[in-house]
């Protein structure tokens, strides 16, 4: 039997608890939320499931050393002295990507450096060669983490980001990270059992991610390569053990999904890469204004939607949001209207007080995920009222 180990999901701001969670449901042991991290253990099966499954993971990180250093000579000892030879060898291609924190390390391409001529220099002195670094393609992707003199050495099992789903090819000028539009609908409460909207979809990636949400399908299936892939203990058959028993779970949900912009552009995009997703069946997409749409039915509806903050808008940012507040009130009875901005000055602009203010992060800008419970009836949407 495989044995376990600890790993690390690195994730946004925000994001940990929600991270933890789909943790436990996939069956990870030992979760223990930490700062834009979730650590846990599993064997490696569970970590090929992890990078398939979790959506509001950014990387997953094998941590196969930890140690004190006090200077770039011991970080090169450090390196110089692990049995690197079970990870690679002569032939491999290798990066370092370092984070440093603290005041002994101040550089992360130097640190870098020091690591890499510790482990070049251990294949140099017992083989009489050296694996060669490769920035684009490496068989091997090592993270280095030091805080203050404390060094962890792990494996990255992703390589690139796991927001590159692999379905998104045509993108808007400001698109919404496809984990951040995850945690937005998760953070949102939405558990893909009734009908959902954006009507400012971009090019769809909040869509893409509720109905991969609602249909349970592995939010990375169809990303085209993971790094576990080169490790030289990959399992190709248990892999693809994992995939299929993930995919028998996916399930059609019976609920709408929809989307419009008011831009052509945007639909268009939207529909190449929800066709990408192979979500076709399950995503309708139309060319509307926001304030032209109106409830289709009375039913409960989840509403989430990511206005333009006004670094990407021509016209006035005020009046566009107190439009927002307005099509609430007037148009989406029975319904949980959610969006997320960075303008606060606007925010004040919708009418409404939110229910619920989230603090998370949109690339670097601080934002606020705001929720306005919209009843049915007028009396309890005029208590909302008041600016917050």
């Amino acid at each position: 039997m495989e044995e376990n180990f600890k790993m690390v999901a690195k994730t946004f701001y925000g994001f940990e608890e929600i991270l933890a969670k789909e943790l436990k449901m996939l069956g990870a042991q030992d979760i223990k939320p930490g700062n834009r991290m979730v650590s846990f253990v599993g064997d490696l099966g569970f970590l090929y499931k992890a990078n398939l499954c979790l959506r509001t993971a950014l990387k997953i990180l094998k941590p196969i050393q930890t140690a004190r250093v006090f200077d770039e000579e011991s970080l090169y000892q450090l390196f110089y002295e692990f049995a690197w030879e079970d990870y690679m060898d002569v032939d491999s291609k290798f990066v370092i990507d370092s984070v440093v924190n603290g005041t002994l390390f101040t550089h992360s391409q130097f640190t870098s450096q020091k690591a890499k001529d510790g482990i070049v220099d251990q294949f140099r002195d017992r083989y009489n060669d050296r694996p060669n670094v490769d920035l684009n393609r490496p068989d091997l992707r090592i993270n280095l983490h030091i805080q203050e003199d404390f060094c962890t050495i792990s494996l990255d099992s992703s390589g690139a980001s796991l927001h590159h789903r692999g379905y998104r090819t045509a993108t808007n000028i400001a698109p919404l990270n496809e984990v951040l539009a995850a945690g937005l609908i998760q953070l949102s409460g939405w558990k893909g059992n009734t009908d959902f909207l954006d009507p400012m979809c971009g090019s769809g990636t909040l869509l893409i991610e509720a109905a991969m949400l609602a249909c349970n399908i592995p939010a990375n299936i169809n990303r085209k390569l993971f790094a576990f892939e080169k490790w030289i203990n990959w399992d190709a058959d248990l892999f693809e053990k994992i995939q299929k028993s993930q995919l028998k779970k996916v399930i059609n949900p019976g609920i709408q999904i929809k989307g419009s912009d008011k831009a052509p552009s945007a639909i268009e995009k939207a529909l190449v890469n929800v066709k990408n997703a192979n979500l076709s069946d399950f995503i309708t997409l139309q060319k509307k204004d926001f304030f032209q749409l109106d409830k289709e039915n009375m039913g409960p509806l989840h509403l989430l939607t990511n206005p333009p903050y006004g670094e990407r808008l021509d016209g006035d940012i005020n009046a566009l949001y107190q439009g927002i507040g307005d099509a609430f009130k007037q148009s989406f009875p029975n319904t949980h209207a959610w969006i997320i901005s960075s303008n606060m000055e606007a925010i004040k602009c919708v009418g409404l007080r939110p229910s619920r203010k989230i603090k998370l992060f949109n690339g670097k800008l601080e934002s606020r995920l705001l929720y306005y419970p919209i009843y049915e009836g007028t009396k309890k949407v005029h208590k909302l009222r008041k600016d917050d």
